[in-house]
């Protein structure tokens, strides 16, 4: 990869994102932002009460991830965000032209088996068949890949990148 690219790491709640995107960031050598920081308060007390968020909760938290992924434009980094329908992404495209997405995907079950293991995340396993509900994966004209989230965090990792580079060919 020549320029560094700024990548959104998206998927459904449960598929890695937080724990990928540090070591994307890293593989890459580029800052990783935690999409979950730029949550106002309410998205977080709406989300940890077990209430989907509507598009109008949703829209300054997308335009927050878009203006961080824009002021790394040419820089590159790995910002973390659902961006679960093509409605999100292209928001996200408008503020950060050359964005990529990487779309984590997994087993819903093994989703549901992570999220009850995690300690101290607002999301509850609750909201994941809402996520699943809404979820668009990446259309064909969209800039990015599909990456599997089954076995270790160096695997995930390993695949991503390597997906990134089969992009720039």
């Amino acid at each position: 990869m020549s320029t560094p690219r700024v990548v959104v790491l998206m998927g459904v709640a449960g598929t890695g994102k937080t724990t990928i995107g540090p070591l994307l960031a890293q593989a890459l050598g580029v800052p990783y932002a935690e999409g979950d920081d730029f949550h106002p308060p309410a998205n977080i007390a709406k989300m940890s009460a077990g209430t989907p968020l509507q598009d109008a909760d949703r829209w300054p938290w997308l335009d927050a991830i878009g203006q961080w992924a824009h002021s790394r434009a040419g820089r590159g980094g790995v910002v973390s965000s659902s961006a679960l329908k093509r409605a999100y992404r292209d928001r996200l495209r408008a503020e950060a032209p050359g964005v990529v997405f990487v779309h984590l995907t997994g087993d819903r079950k093994l989703i549901e088996e992570r999220m009850t293991e995690r300690k101290g995340h607002f999301m509850p396993t609750a909201l994941l068949d809402s996520q699943f509900a809404t979820l668009q994966p990446l259309g064909d004209d969209e800039p990015g890949v599909a990456v599997d989230i089954s076995g270790t965090p160096a695997e995930i990792t390993e695949r991503a990148v390597a997906a990134l580079r089969r992009l720039d060919q």
